[in-house]
């Protein structure tokens, strides 16, 4: 099993004028202590579970692309970019500049898109659920013939583009990995096993059905359901003083026996460094082998 760490809260305790330090130092922490992959949620505003809309969120791709500057190894990944949120042309040419910028470790995480109030406080058009499925399927689309090199017309129902250039391609081939996010059976999963590289699920008791959805979804595209990576989010509740690592380490054992190869979590307080520390050192080796 792969650990990943998303970093969903920004109010580090120094504010913004010494955010850009502490976070440098939380990634290159993360990935010292065997982190596979850094991810951030592509959001404007912060989501309610972890704060109001006004805590501070930081743009995902430039986010993405500072801490490219302050790595070598880890993977890049938006948990999830909302697909409404960019043109399709622009976000096949950002994710591929971060792939070119990065030596080569980008993720094109993508889904729907949920979050009404942000979309609606910024101006940006958030259509009814059924055509933002379209809009993601078209834009997968587009993403795929632009990090292969086609450069022929594209016309969808939503989107049209006469020449989708994209110079330089991606450095990963055939492209970068695609994620999409969710769990919706009828609409999510099938675009899963169409096509993606990976899912990101929600860790609960429908999460084993939701594997054997994908499963059948896979059966049905023809699609090898082995060649897609697994993943669902987490939260490292390490307790006060790390006393909850064995705990982790046998919830993870769970998810590992129902199918999930990545843990992708959020660690509290990720600006101590003592829990990435924790983890690196107790965690990822003793889940390394599931």
């Amino acid at each position: 099993m792969k650990i990943g760490l998303q970093i969903s809260d920004f109010s580090f305790p120094d504010g913004p004028s010494r955010l850009g330090g502490q976070l440098a130092a939380v990634a290159r922490t993360a990935e010292v202590a065997g982190f596979d992959s850094i991810s951030v949620m592509d959001h404007f505003f912060q989501i309610g579970y972890i704060g109001p809309p006004e805590r501070e969120m930081l743009e995902a791709y430039t986010t993405l692309g500072y801490l490219a500057g302050v790595t070598s190894k880890a993977k890049l990944i938006t948990m999830v970019t909302g697909a409404v949120y960019r043109h399709p042309g622009v976000l096949a040419k950002i994710v591929s500049t971060l792939d070119v910028l990065s030596g080569g470790r980008a993720w094109l995480g993508i889904g729907a898109a949920w979050y009404e109030e942000e979309a609606r406080g910024l101006g940006i058009p958030f259509p009814p659920r059924a055509e933002r499925f379209e809009r993601l399927d078209e834009t997968l689309r587009i993403c795929l013939r632009m990090f292969a090199g086609d450069e022929s017309p594209f016309h969808g129902s939503h989107y049209a583009l006469e020449r989708p250039l994209n110079s330089p391609r991606p450095l990963q081939r055939p492209h970068p990995p695609i994620l999409i996010g969710g769990g919706g059976e009828r609409k999510t999963l099938r675009l899963v096993a169409r096509y993606a590289q990976a899912c990101n699920l929600f860790p609960g008791p429908d999460l084993a059905h939701k594997l054997e959805v994908l499963r059948e979804h896979c059966e049905r595209e023809g699609r090898d359901y082995g060649e897609i990576e697994k993943t669902c989010l987490y939260r490292f509740d390490l307790g006060e003083n790390g006393e909850r690592v064995d705990a982790i380490v046998g919830e993870l054992r769970e998810l590992a026996g129902l199918g999930i190869q990545t843990v992708i979590g959020s660690v509290r307080d990720v600006w101590r460094f003592t829990p990435l520390e924790i983890i690196g050192r107790e965690v990822i080796p003793a889940v390394a082998d599931l």
